[in-house]
């Protein structure tokens, strides 16, 4: 069995490590959370509305947003603490979680919007249609 050391050198050097790894893990279970690129892509709905209701639903974000805000929380605390000698590639790699989520929110979203207004355009065009038989 090794010899723990308490060195404040030491300890310091695993607490990073750690908090490396946990950022990290955080990053990869927010990839991970994220939707599937056939899910947002391939539809099986019989109407416009089923497809932007459907494609609504799997433009939510779900736990990746929790995930990249714990990753970011980490990476926050140690590039303050100055522990970390190499966090480029954390930064961007939270960089890029963080845009692919701001797209799936941007355009759930919008998907929203329109899924909202089909059905009151479609009320419109029927009563329009309706007055022109008469």
């Amino acid at each position: 069995m090794s010899q723990s050391t308490f060195d404040d050198d030491d300890l310091f050097g695993e607490a990073v490590e750690e908090m490396r790894e946990e950022v990290e893990s955080h990053l990869n279970e927010a990839w991970d959370a994220l939707p599937d690129a056939d899910d947002i892509w391939e539809t099986s709905a019989d109407n416009v509305l089923g497809v932007l209701n459907g494609l609504r639903s799997s433009l939510d974000a779900g736990d990746a947003e929790d995930h990249l805000r714990q990753a970011k929380k980490q990476f926050v605390l140690g590039k303050r603490a100055d522990a970390f000698d190499d966090a480029e590639d954390l930064e961007e790699e939270i960089a890029e979680v963080e845009a692919v989520v701001t797209m799936l929110s941007d355009a759930h979203e919008q998907v929203g919007e329109l899924a909202s207004t089909i059905p009151e355009l479609r009320t419109s065009l029927e009563s329009d249609d309706e007055d022109d038989d008469e």
